[in-house]
């Protein structure tokens, strides 16, 4: 007999408790990915529902928080959402895949780092405050034990409105280096050390350009992958009380829900189908990205363009970011996928291509460029490859490196949305594409960023496109639904 379930829709403004706490650091390398990592496979393990969310627009962590967790990760930016957008996707993300039990935010960068020096806009310390959120801080004490007390103490009465609830040790030499900082923080500061991690190179995981190597890839050539989170995950339960961050999760308010949603199902007659790249070359997509085109009326088909033979049958195409020049070689090889995609773009069907897919999709890549750039594919040989060549465009690798926000306003339909829509994302890429034609075609006005050439973005040719823009369908909410119109309206040409 199946159990009564209560159906009553959410009502705006409702309050909502769900315990929670905030991962955060006094600088990037402090340690909080790692510490995040340990503490959602021991709650998982303990049994509890976790649901993981990162602050800021990475990819790359949130893939493990997804992976451990077995519950998707949610990412939240509080200069690309506002504070209604950004507790709707808080609450969304509780309670979908059954109700989380707790949930565990990780930081970016410092705790107080964001878009200016003069506000906390897009700051993990404005997540903390708009999601009434306690603030557990991993501090890299390597070589510092009374300071460490003046370091948290300066981070307590920065912002009064932070609530700064306890403080893990992470990089501590010994016992006696241990005790001195703990009595040093405990005392000046009141604020309790939950936890001590001693240095242990067990822990470290594979590093890349970007960060962590996505846990696609990780698990697929990493045969100890399993063993390796493992380890993480007993060293940080060794190491921290995990009944005192529960303590603390529990201590945080209750949320009052926003006056609307954006996570609001479409009744379509029709659901055209998208195919989405997905592999190890082509893996960079906000969970939430891809339940709203499915909230908006779209089936999603996944295929690999590293391994697949060819194309599915699909109404559209929808190849996100990832590290296409790390799979150059595969993709060139693959040519009857390139065969397949250029023809479906040449035929009109609509095809999206986000950053490694605008890469993907352009005529040439070629990697190991030495430029001035901080990238160098570690010290790889300069090497061309034949891409898809649906947009014009030759793909140089390693000569730059841009990390931004940015503003634009479409100035074309575009199967992203229309003209005169606008929106804010970011960018975050070591590419730019040359040798374009002097009649390129752009649809994407850059007021903030890079993009592709002298601030446009949005190639175009036919109805693919492909920008360096990364879009955030919570923010930029046009995105999903006019994809999915788009597609209904000019796929299924072939």
């Amino acid at each position: 007999m199946t159990a009564a379930v209560n159906m009553r829709p959410p009502v705006a403004g409702e309050e909502k408790h769900i315990p929670r706490v905030l991962i955060s650091a006094g600088s990037s390398s402090s340690g909080k990915t790692t510490v995040t990592i340990g503490l959602l496979a021991a709650l998982s393990k303990a049994g509890y529902k976790v649901q993981p969310f990162k602050v800021g627009l990475d990819y790359i962590d949130p893939s493990y928080y997804s992976e451990i967790t077995g519950r998707r990760a949610r990412n939240i930016d509080g200069y690309l959402m506002d504070e209604e957008r950004v507790r709707d996707v808080f609450l969304h993300g509780c309670e979908t895949d059954g109700e989380a039990d707790i949930a565990i935010i990780e930081g970016v960068r410092g705790l107080y780092e964001g878009l200016e020096s003069l506000s906390d806009i897009g700051s993990t310390a404005q997540i903390a405050k708009v999601l009434n959120c306690p603030v557990i801080l991993v501090l890299n004490t390597r070589s510092i034990t009374r300071s460490a007390a003046a370091i948290v103490s300066g981070f307590k009465a920065f912002d009064p409105q932070v609530n700064i609830a306890g403080v893990i040790l992470n990089n501590i030499g010994g016992q006696r280096h241990a005790k001195k900082a703990k009595e040093a923080i405990e005392h000046y500061t009141g604020i309790p050390v939950i936890g001590i991690i001693h240095r242990n190179n067990e822990m470290m995981i594979s590093m890349r350009h970007l960060g962590l190597v996505p846990a696609i890839e990780e698990r697929r050539r990493s045969k100890d992958f399993d063993a390796r989170i493992s380890t993480i995950r007993d060293v940080i339960s060794e190491g921290v009380d995990i009944e005192k961050v529960l303590d603390i999760a529990r201590q945080a308010t209750p949320l009052p829900r926003p006056s609307s949603t954006i996570f609001v199902p479409r009744s379509v007659a029709e659901k055209p189908v998208i195919g989405i790249a997905l592999d190890e070359a082509f893996n960079f997509y906000y969970h939430d990205n891809l339940e709203l085109l499915e909230l908006a009326g779209a089936e999603l088909r996944y295929f690999s363009p590293v391994h697949d033979e060819h194309l599915p049958d699909v109404d559209g195409i929808y190849i996100g970011g990832g590290y296409p020049e790390l799979f150059a070689a595969e993709l060139e090889a693959n040519t009857s996928m390139r065969k397949d995609i250029k023809a479906a773009s040449e035929a009109g069907l609509p095809i999206y291509g986000e950053c490694g897919g605008l890469m993907y999709l352009t005529q040439k890549l070629t990697t190991g460029v030495k430029g001035k750039g901080t990238y160098n594919m570690a010290d790889m040989p300069e090497s061309t490859h034949e891409m898809v060549g649906a947009l014009p465009g030759h793909t140089l690798m390693g000569h730059k490196r841009v990390v931004s926000y940015n503003i634009g306003s479409l100035t074309l339909d575009t199967v992203i949305g229309k003209t005169g829509n606008n929106f804010r994302a970011h960018e975050f890429h070591h590419s730019e594409v040359t040798e374009l034609p002097t009649d390129a075609k752009f649809a994407i006005k850059l007021s903030r960023g890079t993009g592709i050439i002298d601030g446009w973005d949005g190639l175009t040719v036919n109805n693919t496109l492909g920008c360096y823009a990364h879009l955030v369908a919570c923010s930029y909410e046009e995105f999903a639904r006019g994809f999915v119109d788009f597609v209904r309206e000019r796929g299924r040409i072939l």
